[in-house]
């Protein structure tokens, strides 16, 4: 058995940007949102049985109370805000598991949806369906769990991480916490860039493993004696950072892998859909669910 684990938030960002506008009726924007839906009504057409999605119900975290510059979504575009939740109800009438975050981020939720569906014997492999580069840490050297970028139909496994960041999924943390990620509102520590912080990491592993001392370093990396007075004097900022990168594994997502099967839209979809002026969804959703 194979499990996808899609980022909801992401899709709704990517459609949003690539999907045509479509205003209804009653003056809502629901282009992404129906684009959104079409993704994975082809998900379910390539083959894919067992879907969860991860959604931000809420656009703050509890890393907004472990540091006050975390993004808090001010900067999102209402039309895209305002599709947050529209897009939870209509993916859950079409018959789809949500798991809408309040607490936690939707990248929580797949870091934990992928650990508890290898728990279940039947399923051979986790796809998390997403570019965003803090997955990578949730990558196994088995390939039992891998990344799946849908838009560039790219495969990331353990080596394929390695391979592209210079260190293992399991420094992934450790290296956003020294090099920060703007995308994220954390900034990490001055002069620490993305091939200083793989050099060093990639014999390192873990930021509380680097010596203070740059001449007890074993790893020649440019500038190294003013990197390590930087990670010195800012070392507890760092593991902050690191913190804040590390995904968690205990966010609510599904009590048993049966849940993720699809077995059709709900009796509500097609009010739901029709809303939405998504009756060519209706179509395709109610062929799918014909052919199960």
């Amino acid at each position: 058995m194979k499990v996808h684990l899609v980022d909801g938030t992401y899709e709704l960002f990517r459609h949003y940007f690539g999907a045509p506008s479509h205003i209804t009726s009653e003056g809502h924007e629901v282009g992404a949102t129906r684009a959104v839906l079409a993704s994975m009504l082809s998900l379910l057409e390539q083959g894919a049985t067992h879907i969860g999605i991860a959604t931000d119900h809420t656009i703050t975290s509890f890393r907004n109370d472990l540091y006050e510059g975390y993004k808090d979504g001010s900067d999102i575009d209402p039309d895209i805000s305002g599709q947050f939740h529209m897009l939870e109800d209509l993916l859950e009438a079409a018959g789809f598991i949500i798991f809408p975050m309040v607490k936690y981020e939707a990248d929580d939720a797949l870091a934990s949806g992928a650990k508890r569906s290898m728990m279940d014997e039947r399923v051979d492999q986790v796809v998390i369906c997403t570019p965003d580069k803090d997955l990578g840490q949730c990558l196994t050297s088995d390939h039992k769990i891998v990344q799946y970028d849908r838009r560039k139909k790219l495969l990331m496994n353990y080596e394929s991480i390695i391979e592209k960041f210079g260190i293992p999924p399991e420094s992934i943390p450790d290296y956003l916490g020294l090099m920060g990620d703007t995308a994220d509102g954390f900034p990490g520590l001055p002069g620490w860039g993305a091939k200083s912080s793989a050099n060093v990491l990639a014999f390192y592993n873990h930021i509380e493993q680097i010596p203070d001392d740059s001449e007890k370093w074993e790893v020649s990396v440019r500038g190294a004696q003013k990197l390590a007075e930087t990670l010195k004097e800012n070392r507890s900022l760092a593991l902050l950072f690191r913190e804040i990168a590390t995904l968690r594994y205990d966010a609510p997502t599904f009590g048993s892998i049966d849940e993720l099967h699809w077995e059709g839209p709900g009796s509500d979809f097609v009010q739901i859909a029709e809303k939405l002026d998504a009756t060519r969804l209706i179509e395709r959703a109610e062929l799918l669910a014909g052919k199960i």
